[in-house]
């Protein structure tokens, strides 16, 4: 049996406040694992109170100082790879394909941030005067459970770039995630209350990270309805806000496409991470003239090449969904596609044969999909795909941008130049042409609902920053 007990606050592990314990299930296996102590609003109080204190000496650091500890964490991660990679899968039913990927980006975004803090100038000049951009102060950091450690490694190695103190607050259900990078960051001798961790609840330890006057900067990735939430929250204390939210991202299918490889691909986009990710591209439109060719090619992948079970087994493409919860709620969408009147291509209701223990859900794809249905315009989080016939390339473009999210989008065409094209016209923060892609420099966030403000390279840097002009 699993047990934590410990949060990491002021460079130590040590017994929180709080007492409640919350038991550890296994998404696979639906059974007790473990149990967990959570902090409470005194833990995340004095997790605040260090981080201010520290902040007094970080703020000073020199641009030099703050690359050798981002160093010092990458290179830990480096020999810690593995680790990283099977705490996530064993954790929430992570794939091992998925879980290797997001262990080398987190490798990867201390790698971009560092060239990007080395080639930054925080003392620029402007028309005749100074500009000192300095650390923003203390950032609370609330992510989700779907990469956990993936989302604190880009906002942490930005904060530490910056100058700035945190107090990070991961999903409760990321705690054996959590004790793994508290350990690499302890390994890597930051400064004490420079990098602080406690794990609790929303509605406790997120609400008292989002009132706290103590704390200066909320970055949050996560739900629209809780970024909200906490967007209003923090108005009160005139906190600045970074809120990665929610995502239905398109992905437009060309006619000059190669379907063959199109489509195959379109599926590995749509179920990544099993289904479970803000950029994942859940609605797929293919033009109506080819709808019923589209329909065959995806029918023959899912049934042929499509694997769903153990999550540590390289061949397995979707792993169980980290909670029951979260299984009843992709099972519910599936229950309303139909009766919407979505034609059900693939998969359906229940949990593939062999697979009932966990919380399996059958690779489920809606075809002959009106935008206007539910399961077009809501977030399932789970790995349903529906696909959308349109009649032309402007129809295909106002499919895609009537949506309340504005994440990610897709393109796969056999003309990148018309790709590139379509992409100026599409309310997306980030669009991928021909496949999956992802840069560790390139801007990240989201238009309309789908948050405020950008991560990663020059781009996230800024969001951590304060300008001070100093004139005559």
């Amino acid at each position: 049996m699993i047990t934590i007990n410990k949060i990491y606050v002021n460079g130590e592990f040590v017994t929180p406040h709080g007492e409640e314990v919350m038991d550890l299930i296994s998404p696979t296996t639906n059974e007790k694992v473990g149990e967990v102590t959570l902090g409470d609003e005194i833990d995340t109080q004095n997790a605040a109170l260090v981080a201010k204190e520290a902040l007094k000496s970080f703020k000073n650091t020199t641009k030099e100082e703050r690359i050798k500890y981002l160093e010092k964490v990458r290179d830990i991660l480096i020999k810690r790879k593995q680790d990283f990679t099977d705490i996530m899968v064993n954790e929430y039913g992570g794939t091992v394909y998925f879980c290797s990927f997001v262990a080398q980006n987190a490798i990867d975004d201390f790698n971009a941030m560092i060239d990007t803090l080395k080639e930054f100038d925080l003392n620029p000049k402007e028309g005749t005067s100074q500009i000192q951009l300095v650390p923003v102060g203390v950032v609370g950091i609330i992510i989700p459970w779907n990469m956990s450690n993936g989302f604190i490694c880009t906002k942490l190695s930005t904060a530490i770039a910056a100058g700035c103190t945190v107090v990070v607050k991961p999903s409760e259900l990321s705690v054996q995630q959590t004790q793994f990078i508290s350990e690499v960051f302890h390994e890597a001798g930051l400064p004490k209350g420079v990098i602080n961790f406690v794990n609790g609840y929303g509605n406790t330890v997120g609400v008292e990270i989002t009132r706290n006057a103590d704390i200066d900067k909320i970055s949050f990735t996560g739900s629209t309805a809780v970024g909200k939430l906490i967007a209003k929250g923090a108005v009160d204390t005139m906190k600045r806000v970074t809120l990665e939210l929610g995502g239905k991202s398109p992905n437009i299918i060309l006619d000059d496409a190669n379907f063959s490889e199109a489509l195959p691909t379109a599926v590995y986009s749509a179920f990544l991470n099993s289904g479970q990710a803000c950029a994942a591209a859940t609605r797929l439109l293919v033009p109506k003239s080819r709808l019923d060719e589209a329909n065959a090619i995806l029918k023959n992948f899912i049934e042929t090449n499509v694997k769903v079970g153990d999550p540590s087994n390289p061949d397995t493409l979707i792993g169980p969904m980290v909670s029951q919860k979260q299984f009843d709620r992709v099972e519910e969408y599936i229950k309303i596609g139909i009766e919407e009147g979505a034609t059900l291509l693939v998969g359906g209701h229940g949990k593939p044969t062999g697979l009932e223990a966990g919380n399996y859900v059958k690779p489920t794809i809606f075809t002959n999909v009106d935008n206007h249905m539910r399961i077009a315009q809501e977030e399932i989080f789970g790995p349903v795909l529906v696909v959308i016939p349109y009649e032309d390339e402007n129809d295909a473009i106002r499919i895609a941008n009537d949506s309340p999210y504005g994440l990610a989008a897709y393109i796969s065409a056999g003309d990148k130049e018309r790709a590139y094209r379509i992409a100026s016209k599409l309310d997306a923060g980030r669009v991928c042409v021909n496949g999956l892609s992802h840069d560790s420099k390139a801007p990240f966030g989201g238009f309309k609902q789908s948050g405020i403000g950008r991560e990663y390279g020059r781009f996230g840097l800024e969001e951590y920053l304060e300008a001070r002009a100093v004139l005559g």
